[in-house]
């Protein structure tokens, strides 16, 4: 019996110990976020854009006023995502519907921002509306080592003209220390319908791929991130057939692609922007399998979610339930965006050992 006693206190003090050292370790979690904008443009004409067919354009009085107010409350928005539980702003915010980089400067430099530091990554696309697609970044956190814009060549099925779309915006850097590349897209529009358009999509889709592709030719081990709004759901055939996007986590190739959003379109009906009364999840950020390694002692991926908070939803009238809009009938709402934010946790160990031998 006594030696029972004694196995059984040696055991139980042996959980202890092992509890402790699983307490003691510390973690840092980045929020990795991306945000449609909803028509954020200047004030001003741009002669060589089409740029007046822009909602803040078709503002008739106090129209720099109602600039600041919506610079301020995609501010407020960007300050928020991934706030309550890392504390911060997002390390890396992908946006997209943005005219210059004037106006991105004018939200990085609200004061609910100005203190991160945000730097910008962004080059003027050949859209012929001027929406262009862009990077922020907090520089104490992320360091770009190199940028660039990779075009996507679609033509007119009649006219065989070239058609003006949004390029893809890549960028490589550190976080942490490790190098992860950051692919920002806007994909072609549904407009003429869905099925109309659903070839431009796929060819989006297959650019995406071939950067995807590119990078891993390069390192296979290759840490990518694919965010954007991609104007169409996780379960179309661009995403679907052409990423070859996996639900499962456990099943992804060791050079696939991981789509945490698959199941929250599917299996909870979630959505991120709303038209005649159904749901569409366009806002997506996917993920290469390296960073589902379950070893915390490098960037790993944590959760995914739709930044869908209370007061960016819209409370009343024929579209209530919906994100709550920046611009609707002619008029500026004091409103958001028609997207909601999209969010990734990335959490890594900190090693306390190695920083008390760095001080």
């Amino acid at each position: 019996m006594t030696h029972l006693k004694l196995w059984i206190t040696a055991l139980f003090l042996t959980a202890i110990v092992s509890l402790n050292a699983q307490e003691k370790k510390k973690y840092k979690i980045h929020t990795v976020a991306f945000y449609n904008l909803e028509n954020l443009f200047d004030t001003i004409n741009d002669p060589t854009k089409y740029d007046e067919a822009s909602p803040m354009m078709e503002i008739k009085a106090d129209r720099s006023e109602i600039y600041k107010k919506k610079v301020h409350n995609m501010a407020s928005v960007i300050a928020d995502i991934g706030s309550d539980v890392t504390k911060n702003t997002p390390a890396i915010i992908g946006i997209c519907e943005v005219e210059n980089v004037n106006v991105i400067e004018d939200v990085a430099n609200d004061p609910l921002l100005l203190g991160k530091d945000y730097g910008i990554v962004h080059f003027d696309g050949p859209d012929n509306r001027s929406i262009d697609v862009a990077l922020l970044y907090q520089k104490s956190l992320f360091q770009v080592m190199t940028k660039s814009t990779h075009t996507l060549k679609i033509f007119d099925d009649k006219t065989r003209k070239r058609i003006n779309t949004r390029d893809q915006l890549l960028v490589t850097g550190r976080l942490e220390g490790e190098k992860i590349h950051v692919i920002v897209n806007h994909w072609p529009s549904r407009s003429g319908g869905e099925a109309k358009s659903r070839p431009k999509r796929v060819a989006a889709a297959k650019l995406n791929k071939r950067i995807i592709d590119s990078l891993q030719s390069v390192d296979p081990y290759a840490k990518i991130i694919t965010m954007g709004d991609l104007n169409d759901d996780p379960t179309n055939a661009s995403v679907k057939d052409v990423l070859k996007a996996e639900r499962n986590k456990d099943k992804v190739d060791f050079k696939g692609i991981y789509n945490p959003y698959i199941d929250m379109f599917k299996k909870e009906g979630l959505g991120t922007t709303a038209y005649r009364d159904a749901w569409s999840l366009f806002d997506q950020i996917m993920i290469t399998k390296p960073f589902l390694d379950k070893d915390y002692t490098n960037l790993t991926y944590y959760k995914a979610g739709i930044f869908n908070k209370y007061y960016l939803v819209n409370k009343k009238g024929r579209y209530k339930g919906y994100p709550l809009r920046s611009f609707a009938d002619g008029g500026f709402t004091n409103g958001f965006s028609d997207h909601f934010p999209v969010y990734i946790y990335l959490i890594k160990e900190v090693n306390d050992k190695k920083n008390k031998e760095t001080k």
